[in-house]
């Protein structure tokens, strides 16, 4: 049993935008369970649902467990100093900011950010994103790198990645050093057997040449996807695509034109009453 922190549960839900059904399929538990544990009516629960809620979140476990405060006590007094060993020690402190500052300031930096669905369907396809930013430093050329779940492959992406010839399911992207902003794009195929509710892990790096060294970057955002009889665009997973979830769809959809995304399965279901999904048929609109 593992102690959690209700309120911090529901900040995060909330701050992401997840509904309590969504975190509740994800889970495995009832909706009135996800409403309890945000209450604080059960203080702890089992460490195995405890993973999978921050998995649900998208946070390591570390950050929905309860944190105990240590007491307050009393700080002996400073002891008395000279004036003289007080400036000698504050202008030795701000020498080591400064040179800490300037060699933070001349290092390589950069940030590469991935977005993907909350949801996958079995045997669909989902879209992913990579926004790579070079924000300083003289970079000769880049190595995208991406590992997919297993069973899990790339359907097309733009522009052009090298699948491993190592049979691992990953790909990789040449990216030129001045670049500037750019942005990857690629689709992914859920394999047709998948398991609903489980959690497949998305995870990458950029390798970049500066200079005589090689440094690594790891991919941040968004990581995990819950393969659910969700559709990708429906974005809180309540079985409709509305008029705040078309939008992104129809950009993102367009932006990716040519890789594989069915934009007219997308707005069937936006102009229907919802939609449901099976195995055999796929997703089917409700008129």
């Amino acid at each position: 049993m593992v102690a959690i922190d209700g309120n911090r549960i529901r900040y995060l839900r909330e701050d992401k935008k997840l509904t309590q059904l969504y975190v509740a399929s994800v889970v495995g538990v009832t909706t009135d369970t996800i409403s309890r544990w945000e209450n604080n009516r059960y203080p702890s629960i089992k460490r195995d649902n405890a993973e999978k809620l921050a998995a649900a979140l998208e946070v390591e476990l570390d950050e929905i467990l309860r944190r105990i405060e240590p007491k307050p006590h009393e700080e002996p007094a400073p002891p008395r100093l000279l004036f003289l060993p007080a400036v000698a020690s504050a202008l030795g402190f701000l020498l080591l900011a400064g040179i800490v500052l300037l060699y933070l300031a001349g290092r390589p930096s950069l940030a590469a950010t991935r977005t993907l669905p909350h949801f996958a369907a079995p045997g669909e396809i989902i879209p992913v994103q990579i926004k790579l930013d070079l924000k300083k430093g003289n970079f000769r050329g880049l190595i995208v790198k991406e590992r997919l779940p297993a069973g899990w492959w790339q359907v097309k992406s733009a522009p052009e990645g090298t699948l491993s010839s190592n049979g691992a399911q990953e790909i990789k992207w040449l990216i030129p050093g001045d670049a500037g902003k750019v942005t990857i794009s690629y689709t992914v195929r859920i394999p047709a057997q998948a398991t609903l509710r489980s959690v497949a892990q998305f995870s990458g790096e950029v390798v970049a040449e500066a200079g005589q060294k090689a440094r690594s970057f790891p991919t941040s955002g968004a990581a995990r996807s819950t393969v659910a009889s969700v559709h990708w665009a429906d974005d809180n997973g309540d079985g409709m695509i509305d008029d705040n979830e078309i939008i992104p769809a129809f950009y993102l959809t367009d932006e990716m034109k040519g890789l594989g995304l069915d934009w007219k399965t997308i707005e069937a279901i936006w102009s229907g009453k919802g939609y449901a999904w099976d195995r055999q048929r796929g997703f089917v609109v409700r008129r």
